[in-house]
């Protein structure tokens, strides 16, 4: 099974950008899909990047499309996440999350079971 570490979290100003880093171990990233996922306290985990890592396929929710941007190296194994024109609204823990189910859609929809997590990293915007 694929171990999963992310990293760049961090406070942010509104307006500002952070990349997200996601690098896997124990099996290459190429027969998985990759999605990121955010959860805020007292709300439910939403999707909000996804990408078949063989074909570079992506989804996005409406909720960031156009700011945000998911890509990934092969050669790092690693999934990225960039994140611009940030807002207070997309302060939550981020994870990233694995499966070799399925379509990057439905895994951004939450309708996988997905079995792979990272520990989160949290990101806060605010001034």
């Amino acid at each position: 099974q694929v171990q999963l570490v992310e990293s760049g979290g961090g406070p942010v100003q509104p307006g500002g950008s952070l990349t997200l880093s996601c690098a896997a171990s124990g099996f290459p990233l190429s027969y998985y899909n990759i999605g990121w996922f955010r959860q805020a306290p007292g709300k439910e985990r939403e999707g909000v990047s996804c990408i078949d890592f063989s074909h570079g396929s992506t989804y996005y929710p409406d909720s960031v499309q156009g700011r945000f941007t998911i890509s990934r190296d092969g050669a790092k194994n690693t999934v990225y996440l960039r994140m611009n024109m940030l807002k207070p609204e997309d302060t939550a823990v981020y994870f990233c999350a694995a499966t070799r189910q399925g379509t990057t859609q439905a895994m951004c929809n939450g309708h996988l079971d997905v079995s792979s997590w990272g520990q989160g990293t949290q990101v806060t915007v605010s001034s």
